[in-house]
């Protein structure tokens, strides 16, 4: 079977191996489509934690059961399935508190083990979600908007608060739209704006600010002087996720949804004056997953315009260099078997 592998930092390759044989609790996958990830991007580009080469790249994956067992599930051989990619040990303290987003043994598919950049993968039946009625695209991305439902859900954000979002890519979207879902007065913030206009138009942002043009300033205006009460940093950007310190109210939250490889460091008396909860959010749990399922089949979700590249599986690899580059203008790029 046809499958794309990460051989080192820069080096994508097309190579022929042999189908997976069916596993007592798991089920053959035919992949069918592949979201591709901010992760899959630093990990071609040897910034991605947690990571060893050679690897199977692609987590964020839809399709089609070939082959499975009896299973609790109830699912069938022919019926449609996104992947839940994170795979929990269920025995560490945070599986028993049922975090299992943040397992200690957490193995994450592309990322830990092989993922989906192939025709046909065995995975445990317990990381499968039925979705038929979804389309396949559906499918596929509903795992990036569970990091962002999740990150939500961890905030406790409530109805009327001010919520600033930094970084508008399709995690920091996600998170833009169950904001707005809780009620929250969504401050959108990057560099770019195109893509703050995106967050106007796709997450329904109330007010967006441009991270380049005087943003504590601008966020105090909006906020009467008194900041955002909740704000979410979704760049994976040192010099980003070290600014957010300074936007936050008193009394409120900051909350970590990207990811970087190096140290963050802060003001401690300007932390600490504040009263300042620093939070971080890591991955989704199925609860998560189930509030996207609901917002994508309510419609409240706009899959279509969310994807805004495509490619077929053949061409994935010329196409995923274009991708990393600021002006190709990808929101989300989509990989078609």
């Amino acid at each position: 079977m046809r499958t794309i592998v990460c051989e080192h930092p820069d080096k994508l390759y097309m190579t022929e191996t042999t189908p997976p044989g069916l596993t007592p609790g798991e089920a053959l996958v035919r992949i069918r489509r592949i979201g591709i990830c901010g992760t899959d991007m630093h990990a071609f580009k040897g910034n991605q934690p947690f990571f060893e080469y050679p690897r199977i790249l692609g987590h964020e994956l839809s399709g089609v059961i070939e082959h499975v067992g009896e299973n609790a599930a109830g699912l069938s051989a022919g019926d449609q399935v996104a992947v839940i990619p994170y795979i929990a040990c269920g025995e560490c303290i945070a599986c028993r508190g049922g975090k299992t987003n943040c397992c200690m043994s957490m193995q994450v598919l592309g990322v830990h083990r092989d993922g989906g950049m192939r025709e046909v993968m065995s995975v445990p039946v317990s990381q499968l979600i039925g979705t038929n009625g979804l389309t396949l695209d559906q499918s596929a991305v509903v795992e990036p908007l569970a990091i962002g439902a999740h990150a939500v859900r961890r905030s406790e954000l409530k109805n009327g608060e001010y919520a600033l979002v930094i970084g508008g890519g399709p995690i920091g979207l996600g998170v833009m739209a169950f904001a707005k879902d809780r009620g929250a007065k969504v401050i959108a913030m990057d560099i770019n704006e195109e893509r703050l206009q995106f967050c106007r138009g796709w997450a329904g942002a109330d007010y967006t600010v441009n991270a380049l043009d005087n943003p504590r300033e601008k966020l105090a205006a909006l906020t009467g002087g008194e900041f955002p009460t909740v704000v979410f940093d979704a760049t994976g950007s040192v010099r980003s996720m070290t600014d957010s310190f300074s936007y936050v109210a008193h009394g409120g939250k900051l909350i970590y949804v990207g990811l970087v490889r190096a140290d963050i460091t802060f003001n401690d008396p300007e932390f600490h004056k504040r009263e300042m909860t620093l939070m971080g959010s890591r991955n989704a749990t199925p609860e998560d997953f189930d509030t996207v399922l609901a917002a994508v089949r309510s419609g409240a979700i706009d899959v279509d315009r969310y994807i805004t590249h495509r490619a077929p599986f053949d061409e994935m690899i010329e196409h995923f260099e274009i991708w990393l580059k600021p002006e190709s203008k990808v929101i989300k790029a989509m990989v078609e078997l």
